[in-house]
């Protein structure tokens, strides 16, 4: 089949790795696709917020499957602009409808979901500018640390978590009137902070029948140690050790379950990826947040994990035919470093070449940030630019080989975190 991908980062790379690999793909296209896919698919030049555009690449390309990557058409309703035209509605996609995409679009809406179906998360309350006085008031009841996030979209960084009550007054007072997110930030939750370890569950869903997929633990903090400013994300290591078959079954039951007949419930349709953010809290799982696709750089460690056909999985959440799907999971280690442009997550320098090595048994490369300049040569052209994943039977095996492949890659002022599953490593031994 003729299949379309839409997105631009790591995580799409590493899905048009693994559809390409399915001797059920003919031809895959990218929209708008970096210097990875371009090598082993044919990119589109197409923003994925450019409705008209996509549907014209479905019609001239004879897509069978359509599969979108990032949140964003996703919250501002591809999925339902497809299905109302005449000439692409019945095309299959992956991802969720617009009612469905919510779940990230709004966080007041997916805490409020939860709450309805009795699934576990924080304590919160959601504030707007005209209830300023009474937010000012609800942090005054609530013990600290204390957790701030914008309503809407914010790139990933709408999330503020308050030391003190002055800092939280202070930061509630810029969210709601000087839109410090701007308009992600006119509905703000505040919410009681989790502690425990933080992990990743990525579930496939037709709406009636889902698979769960490998989990992953990922690193936020630019610095090592988990220290500095937040990013989309520095590495990530899958399986994860504190996630055992007994946790997993807590959270099959508890979450996944509830959250999928929830939503058919509420005949909210959804064909597409759930990644739920989780907190181990003593053993017990808690939702910090869902996202409505794939999880990135997880992403990069959990598909090449999955041993059966990827593009099998995809049919079957976009045609509701999951249930006949077997999922098979290596039980090999896979683990991601994620290099960034220097100055990354602040302002960074573009243009700047990449040197590969030629030998990567056991890795591979996926691209992020990455274009080509007018000779041809490879450049970072983004923040996050290359996410190097290796495998291993044991967590150590799979470091290694990782990390022997991201020191012979270079670029000027490139920047990478040396203490990615070190945390894990030492739960292990």
């Amino acid at each position: 089949m003729n299949i379309l991908l839409l997105g631009s980062g790591g995580r799409e790379h590493a899905f048009a790795w693994k559809i390409v690999q399915s001797p059920k793909c003919s031809q895959l296209f990218v929209a708008p696709g970096n210097a990875g896919t371009a090598a082993i698919a044919t990119n589109l030049a197409i923003g994925v917020t450019d409705f008209e555009k996509i549907k014209s690449a479905i019609i001239n390309h004879q897509i069978d499957l359509l599969v979108v990557g990032p949140e964003e058409p996703l919250v501002k309703g591809l999925v339902d602009y497809l299905a109302s035209q005449e000439s692409t509605k019945s095309i299959p996609v992956v991802g969720p409808s617009q009612l469905g995409a919510t779940l990230e679009g709004s966080k007041d809406f997916s805490k409020r979901f939860m709450q309805r179906h009795q699934i576990p998360t924080a304590a919160y309350e959601t504030f707007d500018a005209n209830q300023l006085e009474q937010g000012l008031a609800y942090l005054e009841k609530q013990n600290l640390p204390i957790v701030l996030k914008a309503d809407g979209l914010a790139a990933g960084k709408g999330v503020l978590i308050c030391q003190t009550l002055e800092e939280a007054k202070e930061s509630l007072q810029e969210m709601l009137l000087e839109q410090k997110f701007g308009e992600a930030s006119a509905k703000v939750v505040i919410e009681e902070f989790l502690t425990g370890i933080e992990l990743s569950v990525f579930v496939a869903t037709d709406g009636k029948n889902y698979k769960i997929l490998p989990e992953a633990k990922d690193y936020k903090r630019i610095g090592e140690g988990d220290t500095g400013l937040n990013t989309g994300g520095m590495g990530a290591v899958s399986p994860v050790i504190f996630a055992d078959a007994s946790f997993m079954q807590k959270v099959e039951e508890r979450i996944v379950q509830p959250t999928v007949a929830g939503l058919a419930a509420e005949d909210i349709p959804y064909k597409g990826f759930l990644f739920i953010g989780l907190m181990n809290k003593n053993g017990d799982p808690y939702v910090i947040e869902y996202n409505v696709r794939m999880g990135d750089p997880e992403t990069e460690a959990v598909l090449p994990r999955i041993e059966s056909d990827f593009v099998d999985l995809l049919w079957g959440i976009a045609t509701e035919s999951l249930k006949d799907y077997e999922l098979k999971i290596s039980p090999d280690y896979a683990t991601t470093v994620v290099m960034v442009s220097g100055g990354y997550p602040g302002s960074y320098q573009k243009g700047h070449i990449i040197s590969l090595p030629s030998d990567t048994e056991n890795t591979t490369i996926f691209h992020a940030g990455t274009g080509r300049n007018e000779t041809g040569d490879l450049t970072n052209q983004g923040g996050r630019v290359l996410a190097i994943t290796g495998r291993g039977k044991e967590l150590q095996e799979s470091l290694e080989r990782t990390f022997s492949i991201v020191e012979k890659i270079s670029w000027k002022d490139h920047y990478y975190r040396k203490d990615i599953g070190q945390d894990i490593l030492k739960l292990i031994n």
